[in-house]
């Protein structure tokens, strides 16, 4: 990755600026009423049994011990495991992963007790107009497209002049600062997956580093939809346009699928994981060695689900290409300014295509 040091100041404002959302009704507060056939019939997907499901893979999903990829008598062999997940998977389970303990019990607490306050308190932090920021949903483009069963509240939280402090709660009273060690950790964790990965490559840790990366934290809200919980989406499929992506399950509520060889396989949360998936940019700089996997969310009928992503990035200036010595003989991937690539990922939501369809050379 070709990098330039941005503006810190500016690129909380690039990012929230590359895309929009309209707003919509509460999903929580629609979930708490008694639904009627017009009041879900944006959320019912018609197309959604169209892949079979595989239940019984879905312990399947490898495994990889960060402790182990740091101890020199385990390295080379977690290494090839790692190789295996990023080849076959696009996702792994990363245990031993560093994070203290109650760095992940607070940023669990203070996510499930802000979506515990009433709806005028949350609304004061809701998106925007022209803003990605803030409480409200992602991707909503048109006033007749599907819509997903779920709030979201995004924070541009890395680097850290870049962030907007106003979309920060003060409530619950610990909010800002589990955030902040969670957003802090999460940054180690990514560097040390990167520099692997780069091992996984046979290429130097150079070729990943990035000094500039932004991170953007999204909670996800889904709730329980006892009425139809077979018909509606907490989220559409799709792969996330990031380098990594480091998912928290909050309350260990299975609902992430993964499509694998044509079906859906369920991601039963661990507790003592941290979920790793490759992003589109890493596919490239892979020459797509390196799987970008298409997901999507279920919802339950009895329970809600929250989970934290913390998408990884590089600065807007930066350039993506497939890496020379370690992609196949033939280049699949143009090379992709970052800000271009963020701009169409984030616009591409309507007509059914993936943004990595439009990075692959002809």
């Amino acid at each position: 990755m070709q990098m330039e040091a941005p503006n810190s100041s500016a690129v909380g404002s690039r990012w929230s600026k590359l895309g929009t959302t309209l707003p919509v009704r509460n999903v929580q507060a629609l979930a708490a009423d008694e639904l009627t056939a017009d009041t879900i019939e944006r959320y019912i997907h018609p197309d959604i049994d169209a892949n079979t499901v595989l239940a019984e893979h879905s312990d399947d999903v490898p495994v990889i011990d960060l402790g182990k990829l740091s101890s020199p008598g385990s390295v080379e062999a977690e290494v090839e495991k790692l190789r295996f997940a990023c080849e076959e998977w696009g996702f792994f389970q990363l245990v031993n992963h560093g994070v203290p303990d109650e760095v992940i019990t607070g940023v669990r607490r203070d996510a499930e007790k802000f979506f515990q306050l009433p709806l005028d308190v949350k609304n004061a932090y809701a998106q925007r107009p022209g803003d990605l920021q803030g409480y409200g949903q992602a991707f909503v483009q048109s006033n007749d497209q599907k819509l997903d069963w779920a709030d979201m509240f995004v924070l541009y939280t890395q680097p850290i002049q870049a962030r907007d402090m106003s979309y920060w709660p003060s409530q619950p009273h610990t909010f800002r600062n589990s955030f902040e060690e969670y957003s802090s950790e999460l940054m180690k964790v990514a560097d040390s997956v990167a520099t692997f990965i780069a091992r996984t490559l046979d290429g130097d840790p150079e070729l990943v580093a990035d000094k500039n990366v932004v991170q953007i934290l999204r909670m996800g809200y889904y709730p329980k939809c006892a009425s139809m919980p077979e018909k509606v989406l907490g989220f559409s499929p799709h792969s996330d346009g990031s380098f990594l992506t480091i998912l928290l399950e909050v309350n260990s509520v299975q609902g992430l699928q993964i499509r694998w060889h044509g079906a859906w396989i369920p991601v039963k949360p661990r507790r003592d994981a941290l979920l790793v998936n490759v992003g589109d940019l890493l596919e490239i700089m892979t020459n797509g060695k390196y799987k970008s996997i298409e997901h999507r969310v279920t919802v339950d009928a009895h329970k809600e689900r929250l989970s934290i992503s913390a998408f990884h990035v590089p600065n807007l200036d930066g350039v993506v290409s497939p890496v020379l010595g370690v992609t196949e003989e033939k280049v699949l991937y143009k090379t992709t300014k970052v800000e271009e690539y963020s701009r169409l990922y984030m616009s591409n939501k309507l007509d059914g295509k993936r943004a990595l369809d439009h990075a692959k050379l002809s």
